[in-house]
């Protein structure tokens, strides 16, 4: 595990109409990454954003 997994543990992800997911990038409070998800996904695209919170081993939780 390294540094920018303990300080920034919350991910957004985005999946696309054809099925392909990609990370869109790392965030420190689940706010902040909320606020990320909520602009994107108001740009009015078939596009799935979602939020995962890291624990402390780096995997995803929940």
């Amino acid at each position: 595990m390294n540094d920018s997994t303990v300080t920034l543990p919350w991910l957004v992800f985005r999946q696309d109409d054809n099925g392909n997911r990609y990370r869109v990038g790392r965030y420190a409070t689940r706010a902040e990454a909320q606020e990320i998800a909520d602009t994107l996904d108001g740009r009015g695209h078939k596009q799935l954003y979602w939020i995962v919170k890291l624990g402390p081993s780096g995997t995803a939780t929940g």
